[in-house]
This record gives structure tokens, C-alpha cells and sequence, in this order.
């Protein structure tokens, strides 16, 4: 049985840094790409980042390139998404999902075979 479970985030002022983290389990890094995504209260739910099965391949939104930096730790099947410079815009609930293809720029939700139920993380301004 495939779960994802996410941890972290939390509450952080303007410009502050958190962390999410992914914790996978009934799969393999090494044949699963990782993609995290986040859904703000009223809105769709959005790309922000995506890492391949072998690691070699990442991909970043816009809105977060060169503040978010996702990472992997397979001994420990775990994924992360440490986010830096954080604004009142990054306020939502992150979600990581898992994925036999990497998709890069084209990562869509629809494309995503597992889902984790998501950690909120809250930017006060």
C-alpha cells in the first residue's frame, strides 16, 4: 500500500524559511518521481516542484525558482522542499504526489498516481 505523508511546515513571517517534508512509503524513489504541489484557500491547486526517479532531473515553478529548493534522501525514502523568502502568496496547503513519469515544466495533477493529504503552511505578513 502507497502512502505519502507530509510534514513540517507551519506558521513563518515574511521572508522567513520553512520546510515540508515527504515521507514515502509501498514505493521507491528510484522509480517514482516526486512532485510537490499547494493549494491556497479559493484557489486551484498549483505546480511548485518536482524531482525525477533518478534524481538528476528538477524542475521549479516560476513563482518559486530560486527561493524553494526540493531535495531527496533515498535511504530514508523521503523528499523535501525547503522554502526560503517566503511571502503571504506562498500561504497553502502543500502537497506532495508521486508519479511514474517526470513531467518538468508540464507536470499537471492530473498526471499524479498517489497523493499525500497535504501540510499547511501559513506566511504572516
Amino acid at each position: 500500500q502507497v502512502q505519502l505523508v507530509e510534514s513540517g511546515g507551519g506558521l513563518a513571517q515574511a521572508g522567513g524559511s520553512l520546510s515540508v517534508a515527504c515521507a514515502a512509503s509501498g514505493l521507491s524513489l528510484s522509480s517514482y518521481a516526486i512532485n510537490w504541489f499547494r493549494q491556497a484557500p479559493g484557489k486551484d491547486r498549483e505546480y511548485v516542484a518536482a524531482i525525477s526517479w533518478g534524481g538528476t532531473r528538477i524542475d521549479y515553478a516560476d513563482s518559486v525558482k530560486g527561493r524553494f529548493t526540493i531535495s531527496r534522501d533515498t535511504t530514508k525514502n523521503m523528499v523535501y522542499l525547503q522554502m526560503t523568502s517566503l511571502n503571504a502568496e506562498d500561504t497553502a496547503t502543500y502537497y506532495c504526489a508521486a508519479s511514474r513519469l517526470f513531467y518538468g515544466g508540464a507536470t499537471s495533477s492530473r498526471d499524479m498516481d498517489y497523493w499525500g493529504k497535504g501540510a499547511l503552511v501559513t506566511v504572516s505578513s
